[in-house]
């Protein structure tokens, strides 16, 4: 993580040190993220990375930490409107995604680009720190438990990773293959539904007696 020299640094030119290094991580995959172009958009020597940052990695898993935040807060957000239905909401941040037509909020925009040219993160590896051992607090909070059939963080949990990576998928195919929105939110709702209902008959024939 960051150093307490960068924490001390004034705003200005801690703002100008990460936007350059979204800029670059933004620009190319991470395996080929340079520090020297950080240091030079940013404007200053290269040395002065080494007083921040232990390396690129460092730098890289600090800006994450800004994704997560920002994607745990539209989660939180979007609880509130569905009523703490955990498999609306991850159709609710589709259809918002999908449908924003005039380009996305800053941080939502980084993080889209991040999953684009890093084939190998998913909106679940993002916020993997924050899902790690338990459900963040502002998150369990604002879900519907009572319908699940457990109510245990621990279970909760495990659904909502379950939830979160198909609709990581879903976002992939998505930025990939743009023309497909409708249909890939038909295999997104079918795959919630499956999560949501299981896939043997007999617990959908209960399902239907209640």
């Amino acid at each position: 993580m960051c150093t307490e020299t960068f924490l001390r640094l004034p705003e200005e030119k801690r703002g100008r040190f990460l936007e350059a290094a979204w800029g670059e991580f933004t620009r190319v995959k991470f395996a080929d993220a340079s520090i020297n172009q950080i240091v030079r958009h940013a404007g200053i020597p290269r040395g002065s990375f080494y007083q921040y940052f232990t390396d690129k990695e460092d730098l890289f898993a600090y800006l994450l930490e800004d994704v997560q935040a920002h994607v745990v807060q539209i989660l939180r957000e979007l609880l509130d409107q569905t009523d703490g239905d955990i498999f609306q909401v991850q159709l609710a941040l589709y259809d918002g995604i999908t449908s924003w037509d005039r380009g996305h909020p800053p941080m939502l925009d980084r993080c889209f680009r991040l999953l684009k040219i890093n084939p190998g993160i998913d909106l679940q590896m993002l916020l993997s720190d924050k899902l790690q051992e338990e459900m963040p607090p502002e998150l369990l909070e604002k879900i519907r438990v009572t319908s699940l059939a457990r109510q245990d963080p621990e279970y909760v949990r495990t659904v909502f990773l379950m939830t979160l990576g198909v609709l990581g998928r879903s976002l992939m195919d998505f930025l990939l293959r743009p023309e497909r929105t409708a249909e890939i939110r038909g295999e997104l709702e079918a795959q919630l539904d499956i999560i949501k209902y299981g896939c043997l008959g007999s617990c959908r024939a209960n399902l239907s007696d209640t």
